[in-house]
């Protein structure tokens, strides 16, 4: 056998808890339900950030956000980071992006040898968040309750059209694999950008779903400053929304779900008929969840379950059947990938001859390698931070075992445990049984964080961006927005080949 293939697929705001694959009675994901019947799930996997560009930037890296300046939406993710890209490409991957990973700045590869399709959001600094006015919206571009009194049915959105044209480069590289004489093992990520809002679905996907069944949440209001936070910053407070509101736009989310898995599942079924999915390892996971409701809250931005906890599901040969209930974090795939590309080869050597590939800045996550091959995982634990929007000082949680514990300087901090109480509704931090454990909590952060020096660098670099950003729109705009190229001269027939070999040579399978 040689080193496997690797289809990682990636959802974003997709929260397990709205998927059929982790027990929702009403979302559809049968791809996703199909891996996890073949494969393993990972059943309390988080985020290390709940917002899109930090949390792909600490996944694809393998470092904490704080580690290499991740603050936000808008922060550079600098080309100074190895990512699980370039690591791949050493031990003799062809490694392939398509869709989303909101990359900001210049460097619109950070290792992957190709990129099929533009990003959807802007890659420059447009989106960063002030702390100098922590108070004040940035309304060109902050979520609001237009999520929700839009949300609906339409037959193309630029959401849609995104994830097709994702969809289907991704399904015609997976046949370019097949058919290429290229040898080396390959590694792609697919990035779709459903289920995000706004929750609006074509209506072969919404009318998977009898809108009066659609479930409403259950109207919990205790709320936390960081909560009234996004709600004010969201509009929830001062806009709001109705329950018809509400539930068209948890209709269109679910919709939306059932949309992606439908690409998972398309993906997946070429990797079969090209006979591929016999030495592929397929991961289906996401960047982060959506509250959808839950504490009057919407989106991400929070560290609750719904919000940081994301689905990862993994498959293919050397995977076992098997749910696993260890605490982990998206920043343990690139360690994972790492052990991934060692499958098949013999004596830790890979095809490339460069053996294990050793990373030059330690790893903060670990392998799941062992956990997905039915091995023993001793550790149960992840972090978690927030340095973006809606808030003026920055934000840590600690996960152990069955405790959560929250951290914010301008907060009273919250410690829930997630066994007993799974909707995070008792905060055990003046519970006198709890006292130590909060205590010890709470010097944990103190001594992993430096909450005011974070706070320092956030804020000189939000007062950089901000002034870069002025100055570079002055005079028109210039783009570091990522333009796929494409050889159109070499593609399909064209006049400097054979027309009777082009034939034989796209085909698959082969003729004989």
């Amino acid at each position: 056998m040689r080193q496997p293939n690797i289809l990682m697929v990636m959802a974003d705001q997709l929260a397990p808890h709205f998927t059929g694959a982790y027990g929702h009675r009403l979302v559809r994901t049968p791809a996703m339900d199909a891996l996890a019947e073949r494969g393993t799930r990972f059943d309390a996997a988080y985020c290390s950030f709940p917002l899109c560009a930090p949390s792909r930037f600490s996944m694809l890296s393998g470092q904490p956000a704080t580690a290499i300046d991740a603050w936000d939406n808008a922060a550079e993710f600098p080309a100074r980071v190895p990512t699980m890209a370039h690591y791949l490409n050493l031990a003799g991957y062809r490694t392939v992006l398509a869709g989303k990973m909101h990359f900001i700045g210049p460097d619109q590869l950070h290792g992957f040898t190709r990129r099929l399709n533009t990003d959807v959001y802007p890659a420059d600094f447009a989106w960063t968040p002030n702390w100098d006015q922590a108070d004040d919206r940035i309304d060109k571009w902050y979520h609001n309750m237009d999520s929700l009194s839009e949300a609906g049915q339409a037959l193309a959105t630029y959401q849609i059209d995104y994830d097709e044209e994702v969809g289907f480069s991704t399904t015609r590289q997976l046949y370019d694999f097949a058919r290429e004489a290229d040898e080396r093992p390959w590694y792609m990520t697919a990035a779709l950008i459903h289920p995000h809002d706004p929750y609006v679905a074509r209506p072969a996907w919404w009318d998977l779903y009898d809108h009066d069944d659609i479930d409403l949440p259950d109207g919990f209001d205790s709320p936390d400053p960081h909560t009234l936070r996004i709600r004010h910053g969201i509009q929830a407070d001062t806009i709001g929304y109705t329950d018809e509101q509400c539930r068209n736009a948890r209709h269109g989310y679910y919709a939306n779900t059932s949309y992606f898995d439908s690409w998972l599942g398309q993906m997946v079924k070429v990797l079969e008929e090209t006979g591929q999915l016999d030495n592929t390892i397929v991961i289906a996971t996401s960047d982060h969840g959506d509250m959808l409701g839950d504490r009057g809250l919407w989106f991400k931005m929070s560290f609750f379950e719904r919000s940081l906890r994301v689905p990862l599901i993994m498959a293919g040969p050397g995977v076992a059947n098997r749910t696993v209930g260890n605490v982990c974090s998206l920043m343990d795939l690139l360690p994972t990938l790492l052990d991934i590309s060692l499958a098949g080869t013999s004596s830790d050597n890979a095809s490339s001859g460069n053996g294990r590939i050793e990373p030059v800045i330690p790893l903060a996550g670990r392998s799941l390698w062992e956990s997905a091959t039915g091995g023993h995982d001793p550790i149960d634990e992840t972090i978690a931070e927030y340095t973006g929007e809606m808030t003026s000082h920055p934000m840590f949680m600690i996960r152990r075992g069955r405790h959560k514990y929250i951290h914010c300087d301008s907060d009273p901090a919250l410690l829930y445990d997630i066994e007993a109480d799974p909707l995070e509704r008792n905060n055990l931090t003046d519970d006198p049984a709890h006292t130590e454990l909060a205590a010890s909590f709470a010097a944990e952060t103190a001594q992993r964080w430096d909450s005011n020096a974070i706070r320092e660098r956030v804020l000189a670099s939000q007062r950089s961006r901000w002034m870069l950003h002025a100055a570079m729109t002055i005079d028109g705009h210039y783009s570091w927005d990522f333009t796929p190229v494409r050889d159109g001269a070499s593609e399909y027939v064209r006049d400097n080949m054979d027309w009777a070999e082009a034939g034989p040579r796209f085909r698959f399978p082969e003729p004989t």
